[in-house]
């Protein structure tokens, strides 16, 4: 057992310091008192190191554990996290971040400067800070504690229990990330999120792999045929079926908005986006890591299903959290997934895995440090307190900030064991600010002639409402209760309407023009289109495989698939050509009158 233990534990050491040395060595030579160097890498991020930190910041502990939980307690719907969040990526890399870099802006508030004014920036900030330090980082330090925890055995190694084991991960994640993401910049956490998405896209992809061959007793093919055909309701990618998570309409309101906002407004996210050479290194990059997300469901949600399967044959034993008023037992979910990789995985690759996994929460942890001293060093600090403060003086803040900032999430982390399912709980405490805010940036694109006026008054309604309606209402509005992510959904066209009734009481006298700094080249990618209606047509074939036309249903084939597929295909053709030749120039039109 002790053996087993420093086998783990040496390649862990081993793996974590070969990514720190690759870190250091590409960006020694980087200037981290300036800036543009600290905060957005000198703008010199080629697209796969773009591809590689946006994968990485987004597949961290808190999605392989909190969305294989919620596959583990119902089911493959869960993967509309996931691809939906790819189309949505398609819209950063051809609306947004084409706007955001011929802007030139290091943080997505200094754009609704631009669109609104000096007050809503400070305005956005607070509200970002607010959504990494309580919706955010806490999340990513709880969730990399309890999973590395179960990997590494901790509380039976160092003799403690559970929870004072999960305090003792926190402090220690929290400890070793700040120090990337305060001392390193932007440009030391892309790189350690490139190299470190190598070994996760190994190990995720072989967690599956080697559960898949233990539930069939050494065969790969055999385990796979049992989660298709023993429950195969549970692996139906659309939620068709009665009591589904996530519900198949919800995908166009809810969901849809708030990958909306993760991918295209999220500072932790777009941030990576804007450390681009280019916009044409940016599509790429952002494109090929929508391409990951689409396989990335293999290792997001398909062990959350294996490890439902291994459970109830009494091959692995997922912890009881307690008893239900039924007197039924209550699972904790969030411990599927680690306590399936503590099964399956030899004990070399746990310790490698683990350092992967570690490299993970480091990633996305150290993202929202760095987002977070971004907000506070450029929009609070230089934006506000101190306009004549130097590079040097704004960098240090920001350093100081994150320091604090780790320091408040560190305490804040454990008390998330206390909720029903970390995922969702993440989700809905930021629909109260995301939506606003993606609401209040898509009309001020699409709308040239909505005054500030219309932001001040949507984005404090749409907050109030959603938190009224949820946490206060519990989503029942008295005639009718809904999916919690249809009231996201209705408060986006409550805020939207507001706007609207404003933007025609009080137009601005003339058109918003953005003007462009010149920071960057804006020239498209010659092959956006192709690279967008790639990843569409992988997501159409993911969901058509896993339906009962595919091979879930009993008089489903592979032959229907490949059928459903060219008609989807032949559709979008046609519907490229209409956007073409006639819709786009009249919405283009639309949007400069507007």
């Amino acid at each position: 057992m002790e053996n087993n233990i420093m086998i783990a534990i040496g390649s862990f050491i081993i793996f974590t310091l070969l990514v720190a040395l690759i870190s250091y060595k590409v960006t020694k030579e980087e200037n981290l008192n300036e800036t543009t160097g600290y905060f957005l890498a000198g703008r010199s991020l080629p697209w796969f190191v773009i591809a590689g930190s946006l994968f990485l910041t987004n597949i961290s502990a808190e999605q392989l554990t909190g969305l294989n939980g919620n596959a583990f307690a119902k089911g493959a719907s869960v993967m509309a996290w996931e691809t939906v969040a790819a189309v949505t990526m398609i819209v950063l890399a051809v609306v947004f971040l084409p706007r955001f870099l011929r802007g030139g802006i290091a943080t997505v508030p200094q754009f609704l400067e631009a669109r609104y004014g000096k007050r809503m920036r400070s305005v956005a900030s607070f509200i970002f800070i607010y959504a990494i330090v309580i919706g955010f980082l806490p999340f990513v330090l709880y969730a990399g504690a309890i999973t590395l925890g179960k990997l590494f055995n901790v509380s039976e190694v160092l003799g403690v229990s559970e929870n004072s084991a999960m305090w003792i991960m926190v402090i220690s994640l929290g400890i070793m990330g700040g120090l990337y993401a305060v001392f390193g910049g932007l440009k030391a956490v892309a790189v350690s999120d490139t190299v470190n998405g190598v070994g996760l896209l190994f190990g995720g992809f072989l967690v599956p792999i080697l559960a898949l061959t233990q539930l069939g007793d050494g065969s790969m093919v055999e385990g796979f045929n049992i989660v298709v055909s023993e429950a195969p309701e549970r692996m139906q990618a659309a939620g068709v079926s009665e009591g589904a998570a996530i519900p198949w309409h919800t995908l166009f309101s809810g969901i849809l908005l708030i990958n909306l906002f993760y991918w295209c407004t999220n500072q932790a996210i777009v941030q990576r986006a804007l450390g681009a050479k280019n916009l044409a290194e940016g599509q790429k990059g952002v494109l090929a890591a929508a391409i990951m997300k689409v396989f990335g469901v293999m290792m997001l949600v398909l062990p959350g299903i294996i490890a439902w399967h291994m459970h109830q044959r009494g091959m692995i034993s997922v912890p009881v959290k307690g008893i239900s008023p039924e007197g039924l037992e209550i699972l904790a979910k969030d411990m599927a997934y680690p306590t399936l990789v503590r099964e399956v995985l030899p004990t070399w690759l746990t310790g490698f895995f683990g350092a992967v996994l570690f490299g993970a929460v480091m990633s996305s942890f150290n993202s929202g440090v760095n987002s977070l001293s971004t907000l506070v060093s450029l929009d609070i600090y230089k934006g506000i307190i101190n306009k004549t403060a130097s590079d040097m003086q704004t960098v240090r803040v920001g350093k100081i900030f994150g320091a604090i900032t780790i320091a408040i999430c560190v305490c804040i982390a454990p008390l998330i064991a206390q909720a029903d399912g970390l995922y969702t709980l993440m989700r809905t405490i930021m629909a109260v600010i995301n939506v606003p805010i993606l609401t209040v940036i898509l009309v001020g694109i699409v709308s040239k002639r909505t005054p500030p006026l219309a932001a001040y008054i949507a984005l404090p309604i749409g907050m109030a409402s959603f938190y009224i309606a949820h946490f206060v209402l519990k989503d029942d509005l008295g005639f009718v209760k809904l999916h919690w992510l249809h009231v996201v959904g209705l408060n986006f066209l409550w805020m939207v309407s507001i706007m609207m009734v404003v933007r025609y009481l009080k137009p601005m006298e003339s058109a918003f023009e953005q003007t462009y700094t010149e920071q960057v080249e804006v020239k498209e990618w010659k092959y956006v289109q192709h690279a967008s209606w790639t990843v569409i047509g992988l997501l159409a074939l993911l969901y058509t495989v896993f339906s009962n036309i595919g091979i879930l249903g009993d008089t489903g084939s592979f032959t229907k698939v490949l059928m459903v597929l060219a008609l989807f295909a032949v559709f979008c053709f046609a519907a490229r050509k209409i956007w073409l030749t006639k819709t786009a120039p009249q919405i283009s039109s639309l949007a400069e009158n507007q």
